[in-house]
């Protein structure tokens, strides 16, 4: 090798060193920035070709990311924050008033909180990205190859609409030795919630009057103002079917149209046609099928309130969140129903260390990155998520303090090739004095 040659190899030297302390640097600056994946200059050989075959000329670096390298958790206690545990990224966009197919980018930066509107956003001022939920509680068929389906994730302004009631079961056991009395006691009473059709909750009152006829009680049924009907319900006394229905008669209707009330002996069903709208609510309420003891029962003891279980809900207004390791935000509301909102999908590469580095911690595919697949939380090699806290640089300040030292030696011996070089070409230039 001539001496310029070995002066341009301590140059390239001094270049690649310079690269490795940037990266270093660069490291250390965002050793406590959440998310931030560490990126480091590995050395490689440069050389040239010519007539006479190929030969090393100095040396190059190659930058290399290391994305796929897990941070620690760091807890928050803020509810929305989240932290990958795996390989996947989550899809965040910067604009969401544009195109949400437009714009979008990926990170491992989870310190998502609402903003005035109730976006999630992060701190670096990216919004959250997700599948949102059907009304029927499904997901549907959405593409994973792309952002077509993705919409921000919104956690305000939630609301859940209320079903009407169509029926409803009654439990609860009445003291038989009330019954058969010459003078009978105080009928006792309960009331039954329902829902009507714009999910608000209203209720019918029913009375069990014992009667002076062994294990024979009057059921009647109101919803405070209007009387539906009544129907005397007698219980068996004895043998298997003991504490059970056995007959139900003197079915009376005391209801007026558009109101109406209907009972069944077969099934122990009483069919009320509620007046409170435009069109009746129509309900059926049951009481127990003979002989059977899943309604309700006659036995010696104490009055037990009856249980009733409607079917339908209460329109409700969201209270809190919650998220899962599945990534699915679920909303709780104030009606008691838990419902899920959206699906946070985690964005997986074939080569993850390939992405392109971009501003505010965020990457963008490449040609060495390969295509995107928006895989579930909690499958495959997606990672799951944990609430309550972020993740935090997968930076290591010992390793990046003792590079740093390898670095400068490395640079400060390349620099000592030049300033030998140098002397060695002022001792040729001497020669010829």
């Amino acid at each position: 090798m001539s001496i310029s040659n070995a002066m341009a190899s301590g140059v390239s030297g001094l270049l690649a060193n310079s690269k490795a302390v940037e990266n270093i640097s660069y490291n250390i600056a965002n050793a406590d920035t959440v998310g931030y994946r560490r990126s480091f200059s590995q050395m490689i050989t440069s050389g040239s070709t010519s007539a006479s075959g190929s030969f090393a000329t100095g040396v190059a670096t190659a930058v290399t990311h290391s994305n796929t390298a897990e941070g620690s958790f760091m807890d928050t206690a803020v509810g929305s924050n989240m932290a990958i545990t795996g390989s996947g990224f989550f899809v965040v966009n910067s604009n969401i008033d544009a195109s949400y197919t437009a714009g979008n980018m990926f990170t491992r930066v989870g310190s998502f909180e609402p903003d005035d509107n109730g976006n999630l956003v992060n701190a670096a001022g990216l919004y959250l990205m997700g599948f949102p939920y059907g009304g029927d509680g499904t997901l549907g068929a959405v593409d994973r190859a792309s952002f077509g389906d993705l919409e921000p994730v919104n956690i305000a302004n939630q609301a859940i609409s209320g079903t009407a009631t169509t029926s409803a079961s009654l439990s609860g056991n009445l003291p038989s030795q009330e019954t058969g009395l010459d003078t009978p006691g105080e009928a006792f009473v309960t009331s039954a919630e329902y829902y009507n059709d714009l999910g608000e909750a209203e209720r019918l009152t029913l009375s069990f009057q014992p009667t002076g006829n062994d294990d024979a009680w009057v059921v009647t049924i109101s919803d405070g103002t209007t009387e539906y009907g009544s129907v005397t319900m007698t219980f068996n006394d004895s043998g298997p079917d003991a504490g059970s229905p056995a007959s139900f008669d003197d079915v009376t209707v005391t209801a007026t149209a558009p109101g109406g009330f209907a009972f069944d002996p077969a099934t122990g069903e009483m069919t009320l046609t509620i007046n409170n709208a435009d069109t009746p609510q129509v309900v059926t309420m049951s009481l127990g099928a003979p002989g059977s003891f899943d309604g309700l029962t006659q036995f010696a003891g104490d009055y037990t309130p009856m249980t009733v279980k409607p079917n339908g809900s209460e329109s409700g207004t969201l209270t809190r969140v919650e998220f899962d390791e599945f990534g699915d935000v679920w909303g709780v509301f104030d009606n008691g129903t838990r419902k899920a909102l959206y699906s946070i999908p985690l964005a997986t590469f074939a080569n993850p260390n390939g992405l392109e580095t971009s501003n505010n911690s965020t990457f963008h595919m490449s040609n060495d990155s390969g295509g995107f697949y928006l895989g579930q939380a909690g499958t495959g090699e997606t990672g799951s998520l944990s609430s309550g806290g972020v993740e935090s640089a997968n930076v290591d300040i010992a390793e990046e303090l003792t590079d740093l030292i390898q670095r400068q030696r490395a640079y400060s011996s390349n620099a000592k090739i030049i300033t030998t070089a140098d002397e060695m070409l002022n001792e040729t230039v001497n020669l010829k004095r």
